[in-house]
């Protein structure tokens, strides 16, 4: 079942996660992540969140999500996302095909 980051970035650092970005599709396609949508623009319709950059992967299921998240690979762009920019990321599974 297919499962999918969704990620609310806000920047405090272009120059710095412009190499983030440069570098972490890669990483994703390596675990079977693609991306949904990626930086579009968003309307909130209720509730008061105020979304920054959001960006939604699908990955194979939640394993590769994981796999993804946890690997030596990704460790390393982590640290370099941490440095410029505050994060919000959750993991959902999918609905089962019918």
């Amino acid at each position: 079942m297919a499962a999918y980051l969704i990620a609310d970035v806000d920047i405090t650092d272009m120059a710095v996660f412009d190499e983030y970005r440069r570098e972490v599709p890669a990483t994703e396609a390596r675990y079977g992540g693609h991306y949904l949508a990626r930086g579009g623009a968003t309307r909130v319709f209720e509730g008061d969140w105020e979304p920054h950059r959001l960006v939604i992967i699908e990955f194979p299921d939640m394993a590769s999500l994981t796999a993804w998240y946890d690997s030596p690979e990704y460790a390393r762009l982590k640290e370099i996302r941490f440095r410029c920019a505050r994060t919000r990321i959750i993991a959902l599974e999918g609905v089962a095909p019918a």
